[in-house]
C-alpha cells in the first residue's frame, strides 16, 4: 500500500518539477539578456532587488521590435546590410548562413518542414516509425535518383533533436492522420504516449504520400 501512495506521488510531483525545472532554466538563460543593458539601467540596480522573468521581457520586446523594424525599408536596408557584413567573415559566414537557412525553414510561416507526419520503413524493411516531411531532394540529387522521392527527418528517442535525413521513394512513404506535436511526444516518451483521436487533423484518412505533395502545407 505505502509503495502505490508513493508512486502515485511521483508521479504528480516528478512532471511537476521536471515541468518547473525546464521553465526556470529558460528564464534563467533569458534573463541573461539583461546583460545587453548599461549596468546602471538594469532593474536589479534601479530597483535593488533581483525579479526572475525580466530578461524574457526584454527578450520579446528586442525580438518585437527587430521584426517590426525589419519589415520597413529601412530595416530590410540595415539587415541586407548586417548579412553582407557578415558574409564577409570567413568562418562566422558559412555558420550563419547555415543557421539562417534552417532557421527560415522552420520558422518562416511559408516553410513547409515538419508540417507532415509519416510513416516510413526505418531501420530496415518491415519495421515502422514515425517521420517527418522536411522537402525534396534538389535537382543535382534527383539526377542521381530514379523515380519520385522525397526528404524525410527520423528523429531518435528520447533526444528528437538528432536523428537521419533520408531520401526515400514516395511510394514508401505513407502519410498518417497524425499532427506533428503528437509524433514529436511519441518520440521523446518513447513511445509510451501514443497519438489519439484527440491528436488526429481532422478529415484527413491515411494514404500514400504522392511526390508531389512532399512540401505541400496542410491546415491543422
Amino acid at each position: 500500500m505505502i509503495k502505490k501512495y508513493l508512486i502515485t506521488g511521483l508521479l504528480i510531483w516528478v512532471p511537476l518539477a521536471i515541468t518547473l525545472l525546464i521553465l526556470d532554466t529558460i528564464i534563467g538563460w533569458m534573463d541573461q539578456t539583461l546583460r545587453l543593458l548599461p549596468p546602471a539601467w538594469r532593474p536589479d540596480a534601479m530597483l535593488g532587488v533581483h525579479i526572475p522573468g525580466l530578461g524574457a521581457v526584454l527578450a520579446f520586446v528586442v525580438v518585437f521590435v527587430t521584426g517590426v523594424l525589419a519589415r520597413n525599408f529601412v530595416g530590410r536596408s540595415l539587415l541586407h546590410w548586417w548579412e553582407g557584413f557578415l558574409g564577409r567573415i570567413p568562418i562566422v559566414r558559412s555558420i550563419y548562413a547555415s543557421v539562417k537557412q534552417v532557421s527560415d525553414t522552420m520558422l518562416s510561416p511559408k516553410g513547409n518542414a515538419f508540417r507532415k507526419v509519416v510513416l516510413v520503413e526505418f531501420p530496415q524493411a518491415g519495421h515502422w516509425t514515425l517521420a517527418f516531411v522536411v522537402g525534396e531532394p534538389s535537382p543535382q540529387m534527383r539526377a542521381g535518383l530514379e523515380g519520385e522521392f522525397v526528404t524525410v527527418y527520423v528523429p531518435t528517442a528520447p533526444n528528437p533533436t538528432s536523428g537521419y535525413v533520408l531520401l526515400m521513394p514516395a511510394a514508401r512513404v505513407r502519410e498518417v492522420d497524425i499532427t506533428v506535436d503528437d509524433a514529436l511526444k511519441f518520440h521523446v516518451s518513447l513511445g509510451v504516449v501514443i497519438p489519439t483521436d484527440d491528436g488526429r487533423r481532422r478529415g484527413q484518412q491515411p494514404r500514400t504520400l504522392p511526390a508531389g505533395e512532399a512540401a505541400a502545407t496542410p491546415g491543422r
